[in-house]
Order: C-alpha cells, then structure tokens, then sequence
C-alpha cells in the first residue's frame, strides 16, 4: 500500500502532513501525483470528499521554489468563500514549515482590506473568480510571476455564472503556465473551456460521474406535501438518536429560514441555517459551531454541497429534492467521507417524483423506499405550487343576457352614432379621403335623381 513517504516530499512538507495524521494518500492523490509533477495541463474527475485539495496542493508545495517577487506563484480559484476560508486552512497546514505567503480573497468583506494585504506580497492566492478579478483589473494584483493556475469545483463555478470573470482571468495571464482542473462533472460548458485555455490536459478519472459513494446508505420515504415534510423530519429527529450531526438540505432562502423557524421551535438552539443572504462571519461562525458539535445540524441551500469538508456527519436529508440529479451526489457525498459511513434520506413529494427517476438514471441504482411512520401526521394543508391552480379566466367578458335570452340593451355611454369624419386612430392619405368624399357626393346626387 502506498504512503506519502513515497510522493518523496521536502521535509518541511512530509513533517506537516505526519503531523496531520496522514499515512495513505487516496486514489485521486495517487492517481494526480505524477501528472501533475510531469508540468502537464490536468483534468481531473472525482467526486466529493475524496481528497481532491491536498491532490493538487502536495505536488503544488512539491515543486515550490522561492523566488523574490511579490506576485504570486500559484493561484487557486473555488467557487465559495467557504471554500476559499476551507482551502486556504489546508495550505496554511501544509506549508507551516515553509516561507510561503497566502492571501485568501473573495466578497462580501471590505475589499479595501484585501487591497492592503495584497501589498505585503503573495506566493500562493486563493480566491473566488469574481473578487479575483476586481483586485486584478484594479491592479492590484498581477499574474507576470503565476506559473500554476488550479481551478476547483470548475462545474459549479460554471454553474454560478463565473464563466465571464474565469475567462478574464484566465485571458490576463500568460500563455505559459500549468493548468489544474478539477470537476465533479463533465459537461459541454466544461469542456468549451477546456479547449479554448487547456494545452492537451491529461485527464485523471477516478469514477464515473454519477456512481454513488459505496459508504452511503441511501433511502427515500414518499411524503405527500410539504407541510407533511415537516412533521416527518421532526418525528425522525424525536425518534432517531443517531442523527447526531446533519445536513437538511432545501433548494431556496426562503424556505430553509422559514423550515428552521419551524424546526427551532420544538429544538431550540440545536439548528443554524446557512445561504447567500447571510453575512460571511455568521456562516463561518455558525459552521464552526457545528464542527465543534455545538449544533445539532445545519439547514442550509446548496451553498454547502460542494467542497467544504465538515467531519463526521452522520446524516444528510434531502427535504427537497434538488433541481439537477448531479446536485444529489454532491449533496449526499458531504457524508461518509475518508472512509466513514453516512446515510441520505430523501423526501420525495409527488410533484419530486420525477426527479427521483432522473437521479436514479444517473446512478443506476434505485433508491430503496422506507414506509412513511403510521404515527406521523399527514398534513392536509398545501402551500404556494401544491395547491390546484385556479381556472384560467377568460379576459373579454361575454355579453349578458336578460331573462329572454336576449342581449341587454346597450348602455348610454357606448349607444355613440358614428357621424364620420377622419379617424383618430389612423390617419388616411389626402387623396384617399378626397376620393371617397367625392364617391359619396357623386352616389347621393344619383340618388336624388
């Protein structure tokens, strides 16, 4: 079985990673070592939670060399500030007994403060493409020094409207440099990309996407709305002491803060709710309440499913079923991670179901159905798209009819006798209307004959 000792580290590097407890690098590291360290362009596929930052960091540090300038050396794009906060920790780890610089950047915090980090001069610049930018095209920040460029979670940046500032960045720097991508999927957008700024990438697969970590229990109930939603999570958190750290996963702001007002009350202080709308310090504050095991569970949008390493989460709950079936396995891939295992648990409505079926088209594997607790009370009352849609009402009224049958006589205001004369509406030419004018005298005098 491989170890780290055979990546033949610097010892700065080997003493950091034998102080974070590491022995056996994973399949994507093994697999992502050597074609990194060959200097060639990289794409690598891997699903979440398997290893993917140190892949790229350790051959990265590997091949660091020092050189006095205050630009910097490698850059790191993710798609997050979290994930920004989450990397940056890692290199800061890794490189604690060497004399590299790390600036992380991205919004949402003053960028006036970045700006005067960015003075004291950078080796290794982690950030979010659109804070990138902003500090680069007020230039602060150059690329004249950047040999590495390292793109995680490329999918989800596309996802987020990010293709414009990538391709800026990416359009600044110079031709000569290592390209490292890493996606959880491989699609058109993603491979438009490719050809247009990757050099040949060797591309490192570790699975298909789309298969379903094997450490994963994965269940579905049929829940017949929403409201009834809500009481099965709750009888589920009464009943099930194993759910000891979870991840409740919605689809919108709105209802994960209404879904924890609803959760708060019966489990006081025991959920925090995470999306974009809440301010950087409260998420970060809030999931170190949750690493530290202070919280019970997170109720949180997708802002969570990519990326960031939480520990030890027992399970993940798909109160809503997400709007794509790739979003499903990054959701579910938060569990079970380094070799630990997990169990998912979907909540799928009627108006889900076909979701379900896409899902279970990407995984080829179906996900076996728990029957709904017969103590559970099912809701009848429906919320906004749950409820019928009303009859379309037609927008011209039909004429009324009186007792007879008959059409109503027409009220004063519209019994108005057209007396001729020019239109208002549209204007006819002078000759048309002398025309006419002279038709109608010509046919009256006729008739008085």
């Amino acid at each position: 079985m491989p170890t780290f000792e055979d990546f033949n580290l610097p010892k700065s590097v080997q003493k950091a990673v034998d102080e974070l407890g590491f022995t056996t690098p994973t399949p994507i590291q093994e697999k992502s070592f050597s074609v990194i360290m060959s200097g060639r362009d990289m794409m690598g596929i891997a699903q979440t939670g398997t290893g993917k930052t140190l892949a790229y960091l350790l051959p990265l540090l590997k091949m660091y060399k020092f050189t006095p300038t205050d630009t910097p050396k490698i850059v790191i794009l993710v798609p997050t500030r979290e994930l920004v906060v989450q990397v940056t920790e890692e290199v800061e780890k890794l490189t604690k007994y060497m004399s590299v610089r790390t600036l992380a950047v991205y919004g949402g915090v003053n960028i006036n403060t970045q700006k005067t980090a960015v003075f004291q001069g950078i080796d290794i610049l982690v950030g979010t493409p659109g804070r990138v930018m902003d500090l680069a095209l007020d230039n602060y920040i150059r690329f004249d020094e950047t040999q590495k460029l390292v793109i995680d979670e490329f999918d989800e940046m596309l996802n987020l409207g990010f293709r414009p500032q990538l391709t800026s960045i990416l359009a600044m720097m110079k031709p000569k440099r290592q390209n490292i991508l890493f996606s959880a999927t491989m699609t058109d957008d993603v491979d438009a990309v490719l050809n247009d700024f990757f050099d040949f990438p060797e591309e490192v697969t570790l699975s298909a996407s789309g298969t379903p970590l094997e450490n994963i229990e994965q269940l579905a109930y049929n829940v017949p709305n929403f409201n009834t939603k809500i009481n099965l999570l709750k009888h589920l958190l009464q009943n099930d002491e194993q759910m000891s750290r979870i991840l409740v996963f919605v689809n919108n702001k709105r209802i994960s803060d209404m879904l924890h007002d609803k959760i708060d009350e019966e489990f006081p202080d025991q959920f925090g709710v995470i999306h974009s709308n809440k301010s950087q310090n409260y998420r970060l504050n809030t999931m170190a309440q949750f690493q530290e095991g202070n919280l019970r569970g997170i109720i949180t949008t997708d802002i969570m499913a990519r990326g960031l390493d939480i520990s030890d989460i027992t399970h993940v709950i798909n109160f809503e079923m997400p709007e794509t079936p790739e979003q499903y396995m990054h959701r579910i891939g938060r569990t079970g991670r380094a070799d630990a295992t997990g169990t998912a648990l979907s909540f799928v409505t009627p108006r889900e179901e076909e979701g379900k079926i896409e899902i279970e088209m990407l995984m080829n594997k179906e996900l076996p159905i728990v029957a709904f607790p017969a103590e559970v009370a099912i809701s009848t009352q429906l919320i906004g798209p749950e409820k019928e849609k009303e009859k379309v009402k037609f927008l011209l009224k039909k004429p009324k009819l009186d007792g007879d049958g008959a059409f109503h006589e027409k009220s004063a205001k519209n019994k108005k006798v057209n007396l001729g004369g020019p239109s208002k509406t549209k204007k006819k030419t002078s000759g048309s209307v002398n025309r006419n004018l002279l038709r109608s005298q010509t046919k009256k005098r006729n008739n008085k004959k």
